[in-house]
């Protein structure tokens, strides 16, 4: 090889090692800022947590000094601080062990959670099932109904929801919350994307080997559809939760309330007290959301899936 030659390709070598040195530093750099980026927002949603948190360790007279520029309407800037001057768990110890109106309320919400998912997937994955596999005449125009009954509001649906059930002798009892949220349509719309992405050859496939309808709907259609169900369930609890406007409209009892109603019953003097009870309250429903956060983003992507 030629002396020149040799040296040109040195610093062609060279070069391109340079270029990829660079573009590892841009990729590099632009991964950070985007993580940093990213950063920022979630510190924002998650400062709320940290102050209920800090604020549910706090004794009543340093909370006080800290909140009392905004309830009273003062000019000055609130002072929080991340580790109390004074820990104590007085607040816990109150709400655990001399509050039973605090169980009571959470043994409702959790009886009625419980009862409308189940009753959900009863009623809502054989419809969604059906949508998505048997096409008959008039089968979309009644999806495209289901889905503009889902974006109605209950405002819209309360009057006409309240009239139903007392016929039916319904109000002021646990029914009046659990049936009306029994037949939504928002589960029917996130299980019709799981079964939807399912490939037909798969199911004709089925039928040709002799399965039956229930058993291809039990043996493929529950397996493969698990996504869109488990992200139903857990959307499903987050929103049944932290229920607030239908047991305000059809329940009188406040013994039958969810613990949702729990907190808005407590006064700013008692700020941690209530901070402690938002706590307890968060806590399920975090435990559900990173145990389902998987399926939750799967459903989701089914949900956008165009047929």
């Amino acid at each position: 090889m030629y002396p020149g030659l040799r040296d040109k390709c040195k610093r062609v070598t060279v070069n391109q090692k340079g270029k990829q040195m660079l573009k590892s530093i841009y990729q590099s750099a632009k991964k950070n800022i985007t993580v940093l980026l990213l950063l920022l927002p979630a510190l924002l949603i998650c400062l709320p947590v940290v102050l209920i948190i800090t604020g549910s360790v706090m004794d009543s007279i340093e909370l006080k000094q800290y909140l009392y520029p905004v309830f009273n309407g003062g000019e000055e800037f609130i002072r929080w601080k991340l580790m109390p001057d004074y820990p104590t768990f007085e607040h816990y110890g109150r709400l655990l062990f001399m509050t039973p109106s605090f169980f009571v309320l959470f043994w409702n919400s959790v009886g009625m959670v419980v009862c409308i998912l189940a009753g959900q997937m009863i009623v809502g994955v054989p419809a969604a099932w059906a949508f998505a596999v048997y096409r008959v005449r008039g089968s979309r125009i009644l999806f495209a109904l289901y889905v503009v009954l889902m974006l109605l509001p209950f405002q819209v649906t309360m009057l006409s929801s309240y009239l139903v059930l007392d016929r039916l002798a319904l109000m002021n009892t646990h029914l009046a919350i659990i049936l009306p949220a029994v037949f939504s349509t928002f589960p029917i719309f996130l299980s019709y994307g799981g079964f939807r992405a399912i490939p037909m050859q798969l199911l004709e496939a089925a039928r040709i080997d002799g399965a039956g309808e229930f058993r291809i709907f039990v043996k493929i259609g529950l397996p493969l559809g698990k996504s869109g169900l488990l992200s139903a369930i857990v959307l499903g609890f987050l929103e049944y939760w932290n229920l607030m406007e239908q047991p305000l409209a059809f329940l009188e009892d406040k013994a039958l309330w969810p613990l949702s109603l729990y907190l808005p019953e407590i006064s700013w003097m008692q700020a941690g007290f209530a901070m402690c009870a938002s706590l307890f309250t968060l806590i399920p429903a975090a435990f559900v959301f990173v145990l389902g956060q998987d399926y939750l983003e799967q459903g989701i992507i089914y949900s956008g899936l165009k047929e």
